[in-house]
């Protein structure tokens, strides 16, 4: 199990990060990025999870700049607040939170990203600017209308040929765009691989995880 620490960014933002340390020697670290309910229960179990695969893994709490601590669950009003706090997180301070998050598990060799929903669009703007080995979006929204800046590292992403929030034909924009991307499609919707939301997919969590952990052991240890 991990446990919040305080982390700083560049310009001098204090915020909140659950930290997950392996039992034994590191392999290298894992970022893990949020959907828009905050460090909350699945991203807790997901860091906890790459932790136990051997990764120094930590969840930035991005959404400290606006509110602290937030850790919501699934309710329409708690979606419209998530929603709310999104938008008001600038590109500039995606960056800097999750290169904060970068240094402060660099000693464990290599650095990979991977992240949700909102954090999958997050994981995709650290691998267009940031020094990471490289990145795993999880159907990022709001990608295939963020494409004038492409990545610069390895990106494997994962979608839902059911998601009712990001259709395949922005799949197949982000896919003629990022020529150099691994991309994979599941029979499944949105938040598939959230085991706390009823779109809960076990078999496309399955898959996307071995092929998750698979490019991470390639590019990070």
């Amino acid at each position: 199990m991990g446990e919040f620490t305080t982390l700083m960014a560049r310009d001098g933002h204090e915020f909140s990060a659950y930290l997950s340390a392996p039992a034994g020697k590191p392999r290298g670290a894992i970022v893990v990025i949020q959907e828009i309910f905050g460090v909350n229960h699945h991203i807790k179990v997901v860091t906890d999870s790459y932790a136990a695969q051997g990764y120094v893994a930590i969840a930035p709490a991005l959404f400290d700049r606006v509110r602290r601590g937030v850790d919501f669950g699934y309710s329409p009003a708690e979606t419209q607040e998530g929603i709310g706090y999104m938008l008001q997180v600038k590109r500039e301070h995606i960056v800097a939170d999750i290169a904060a998050a970068v240094a402060v598990t660099r000693h464990a060799g290599k650095v990979g990203v991977v992240g949700f929903c909102w954090g999958g669009y997050c994981a995709f703007v650290a691998a267009c600017e940031l020094p990471i080995a490289c990145a795993v979006s999880y159907y990022g929204g709001s990608i295939a209308a963020n494409l004038a800046t492409l990545p610069r590292k390895p990106v494997m992403y994962h979608f839902g040929e059911q998601d009712g929030h990001i259709p395949v034909s922005d799949v197949d924009r982000i896919r003629a765009a990022d020529t150099s991307g691994i991309f994979h499609l599941y029979p499944a919707g949105h938040a598939f691989s959230n085991a706390d939301r009823s779109s809960y997919d076990p078999a496309s969590t399955e898959l996307a995880l071995k092929r998750t952990l698979a490019f991470f052991g390639e590019h990070v240890g």
